[in-house]
């Protein structure tokens, strides 16, 4: 991750030092990602010249001490563990300028847990890349209660800077695609679990129906299109086989009673003007259809 995270940045013309373990172990990652980006870019998955920039603006460290020290940036991502964590930004904060901004890559550490080790905790924020880094485009930011507003302002900034889309989400476990996450796989390993389907069969249904159309909608926009009272009914179908897990979310009840179905009523949880639904039909059309093609073209994955 970090080594995806410094092309990431470095492509932009930041200048970025790598640090690891050692300073020998950061100058093999630095070759490492040289040698990616040739094959990313012969691939055309990088830009054409993309491997004379990070030429230019990577760079491997002695230590975390020498990277950190000029740096008003600095993104952390070591292992998941919690000590882990907290030495490495102890080390960080005490040696990095004062006002440098802290980030951590943690995918489910909490924020604040991790600001006890970083002096000036104001600065500290996660910024939470997916992997793979380069090619997965959207960020999670995540203040803790004491982070400075103007720290969040700055990794937004950096992350725009990255092309990357953002949302700023609150401290909490998990934070959000990895809570969504895990609740899809527990549900698909219970179903395999149960014998209702094979691995094979749970993967082929959720990238072919709901998953197919992830990359344009999220979990609102579909609902509204769909119908929140078919959503409200389904709820209801699935309490009475599941009774403590699918009750209808007071929101969505709340919704119905209110008469706002989605775009079939002009409003749900997004607000969709009326005249606007044929277009939002034609698009949701259009780029199904246009999905379809990339993914026949590339044909099936490399997996059993």
């Amino acid at each position: 991750m970090g080594g995806g995270i410094a092309q990431v940045l470095a492509l932009t013309g930041a200048h970025v030092a790598l640090a690891d373990v050692s300073g020998h172990v950061a100058q093999s990652n630095y070759e490492r990602l040289l040698t990616e980006s040739e094959d990313f870019s012969a691939n055309g998955l990088f830009p054409e010249g993309a491997t004379d920039i990070l030429r230019e603006t990577l760079w491997p460290a002695e230590d975390v001490e020498q990277a950190v020290r000029n740096a008003a940036v600095i993104e952390e991502a070591v292992p998941e563990v919690l000590e882990i964590k907290s030495d490495i930004l102890s080390r960080i904060s005490a040696a990095a300028a004062p006002d440098a901004i802290i980030g951590s890559n943690t995918s489910t550490i909490s924020i604040g847990a991790l600001a006890k080790a970083v002096q000036n905790p104001g600065r500290f924020l996660g910024i939470h890349f997916s992997n793979p880094a380069p090619f997965i485009p959207g960020v999670e930011i995540i203040p803790h209660e004491g982070t400075d507003a103007s720290a969040v302002e700055a990794a937004r900034q950096l992350v725009q800077d990255c092309g990357k889309s953002r949302a700023v989400v609150k401290d909490v476990t998990g934070f959000v695609p990895n809570r969504l996450q895990y609740a899809l796989s527990r549900e698909a390993v219970r179903v395999v679990e149960e014998g209702i389907a094979t691995v094979e069969g749970v993967d082929t249904v959720v990238r072919t129906t709901f998953g197919f159309r992830l990359p344009f909608f999220g979990p609102f926009a579909i609902a509204d299109m769909a119908g929140l009272d078919v959503y409200n009914f389904s709820y209801k179908s699935l309490q009475a086989a599941f009774p403590d897990e699918f009750a209808p979310p007071r929101i969505l009840t709340d919704l119905v009673e209110q008469g706002r179905l989605g775009t079939k009523s002009g409003g749900g949880f997004l607000n969709i003007p009326s005249e606007r639904i044929p277009d939002l039909a034609a698009y949701r059309n259009k780029a199904y259809v246009r999905l379809q093609k990339p993914l026949e073209e590339l044909g099936p994955p490399p997996v059993d």
